[in-house]
């Protein structure tokens, strides 16, 4: 008997992976969470962070990501991602970019006039995107 989970990773752009795997390593809000054969039926959130699929043949492919949903049921994983990119699929300087737009803001005298947490969470995201594709920031 073969022990592989059916892995799909949806965004509400694009269907971003799709396919059997023997694992799934996910960003959970209290730290990484790895899902195998039989895991028991799950269903949770995830952060900002990496996700990793290890493929049946043993292949690994990484994403990173700016969060989502994550459901598990009868060795089937539903991920739900609010965004998801390959290494290769990142603009290192629209990061870079995104990433200083949002040091500004939280830098600013008018902080009351500004979304703190959307800044937090851009600046998170760039800098989770750069560490991802090992670039200076």
């Amino acid at each position: 008997m073969k022990k592989e989970l059916n892995l799909e990773i949806i965004t509400p752009s694009k269907i971003a992976y799709s396919g059997k795997v023997k694992s799934v390593t996910v960003p959970g809000t209290l730290g990484n969470f790895q899902i195998l054969f039989n895991h028991a039926p799950l269903l949770s959130t995830f952060e900002i962070g990496r996700i990793k699929v290890v493929d049946i043949n043993d292949n690994i492919t990484e994403f990173t990501t700016g969060g989502g949903s994550v459901e598990v049921l009868k060795n089937k994983i539903l991920i739900l991602a609010d965004s998801i990119e390959r290494r290769e699929e990142i603009d290192v300087e629209r990061a870079r970019r995104s990433l200083s737009r949002a040091k500004e803001r939280l830098s600013s005298k008018d902080r009351d006039k500004i979304d703190i947490r959307r800044a937090e969470l851009s600046m998170q995201r760039a800098v989770n995107r750069l560490k991802f594709v090992g670039a200076e920031f």
